[in-house]
């Protein structure tokens, strides 16, 4: 670390402020008292206004509210069945996944497993039911839920069964699509009523799904604000603090804009030793398919952007994880920092496009995702994440604290005027994402960027 900033009594005051500072706390605990912070709706609106003031509270300046037009999707009623020839038909507790359309849908179930493109292409889905699992195998890279679906629902799905691999009865959610209503109903289930459609699903048995929803033009806000001097060039730091319609959402992503707003309250106070402008945002509608993240990014002059740190999963679990999607300028400085501050990060270096630094990384600005790990042996995934289990309780302040204290480390260092941080190469970057075989999940999911086709 810069020895100015090791030396500065005001950063080390900071910091040990920071330690026994309860503003990330209280903004997870306001944020988490609410029915549900969904995209586009009256919570989430409040959801704004309490961050807007958290942010203020934080010593951050010019804080503001932007709205931008959204698609608001309800998630209404829905029931699953099962369709016996052996035996009585059998109902299982299910949710709709957002952007799902209304419809009634029957069909064979087909077991995809872990809903991979081979499983996928290997099975037969012609006019069928989908049932895949919300997580991949350790050996490859994770799939994510709207790949899943859009290679499903090419393949001939008629509808798209997510099966939770956790235990504890907790049907998971997740949008299906990044722009508005999908084409093929789709819902959630439990790990425990997976096992049976498995078993259902050998025996050629039929699953009829009914999903009650709507979806209407709304609206959603990002919250923004400044601090340190007026430059040309800025840093963008950025977490959503929306969430899914059914829990707290304290882990996805209450944990992550607690970390922000911790932040913001130390680089707030040493504000004259930032070389570069720090914009904060708190963005909305990321859960449904980086909307905020897409306005603030079209609101923005993105070369005057240096860089973007996408708080996105930080404040969970004690291990600090590094995504720096490609760019060695920010992996590097982030080891360096974290190892000052005796606080190893595991780094992981390959890109992917599902968090709200996408819009800005497609276009050249280097991107660092700051996430957390779960202790070894923890699964794979979310975990309890887009279920009613993300709750507070699942939440140490010990880890607000200590990955708010890294964070604003980090941005610190990134306004630093010596600090080099190349932009990327938006060719490379695709050729990564190609390697990585993201190509023909981002087609079917509907990202792949225009442009992007040589």
């Amino acid at each position: 670390m810069d020895d100015g900033f090791a030396d500065d009594e005001r950063l080390e005051r900071a910091l040990g402020r920071a330690w026994r500072d309860d503003l990330p706390w209280e903004l997870l605990t306001e944020l988490t008292q609410l029915p549900h912070r969904m995209g586009g709706s009256e919570h989430e609106a409040r959801a704004a206004e309490i961050v807007a003031e958290t942010f203020a509270e934080a010593g951050l300046e010019d804080v503001e509210q932007r709205e931008f037009p959204m698609h608001h999707w309800q998630r209404g009623h829905t029931e699953f069945e099962v369709v016996r020839e052996d035996g009585p038909d059998r109902t299982f507790a299910a949710i709709a996944l957002p952007y799902s359309p209304a419809g009634d849908v029957e069909g064979p179930l087909v077991d995809v497993g872990y809903g991979t493109p081979e499983e996928i292409a290997e099975a037969d889905l012609e006019g069928g039911i989908a049932v895949a699992s919300t997580t991949t195998p350790a050996e490859k890279r994770f799939v994510h839920r709207m790949e899943k679906f859009g290679h499903a629902v090419d393949a001939g799905a008629e509808a798209f069964v997510f099966v939770n691999h956790v235990d504890g009865q907790l049907p998971p959610t997740g949008a299906l699509e990044f722009a508005g209503e999908a084409i093929a109903p789709g819902i959630g289930v439990s790990a425990e009523t997976g096992d049976w459609l498995r078993e259902y699903a050998e025996r050629g048995a039929h699953g009829r799904i009914t999903v009650d929803a709507t979806t209407d033009e709304g609206s959603s806000r990002n919250v923004t604000g400044v601090v340190g001097p007026d430059t040309d060039e800025e840093i963008l730091v950025v977490a959503h603090y929306d969430s899914h319609d059914v829990a707290e959402g304290a882990l996805d992503n209450g944990c992550g804009i607690a970390t922000v707003a911790g932040a913001a309250s130390t680089l707030s106070e040493v504000a004259d030793e930032l070389d570069r402008r720090v914009r904060i945002a708190g963005v909305g509608c990321e859960e449904i398919g980086l909307l905020g993240a897409e306005a603030l990014a079209e609101g923005l002059d993105l070369e005057s952007v240096r860089a973007v740190v996408n708080v996105d999963g930080a404040g969970r679990f004690r291990n600090l994880v590094a995504m720096t999607h490609g760019s060695d300028d920010l992996g590097n400085l982030a080891e360096r920092v974290t190892d000052a501050a005796g606080q190893p990060v595991v780094r992981d270096d390959d890109p992917h496009p599902f968090s709200d630094h996408w819009p800005f990384l497609r276009a050249g600005v280097p991107a660092l995702q700051l996430h957390s790990d779960p202790p070894e042996g923890g699964e794979r995934g979310r975990g309890w994440g887009h279920t009613a289990a993300d709750t507070r309780d699942k939440v140490d302040p010990r880890n607000l604290r200590e990955h708010a204290m890294l964070t604003a480390l980090l941005v610190l260092e990134l306004t630093d005027e010596d600090e080099s941080v190349s932009r990327i190469d938006v060719a490379d970057l695709r050729e990564k994402l190609r390697a990585q075989d993201y190509e023909p999940g981002m087609r079917a999911a509907g990202i792949w960027p225009d442009g992007w086709n040589s």
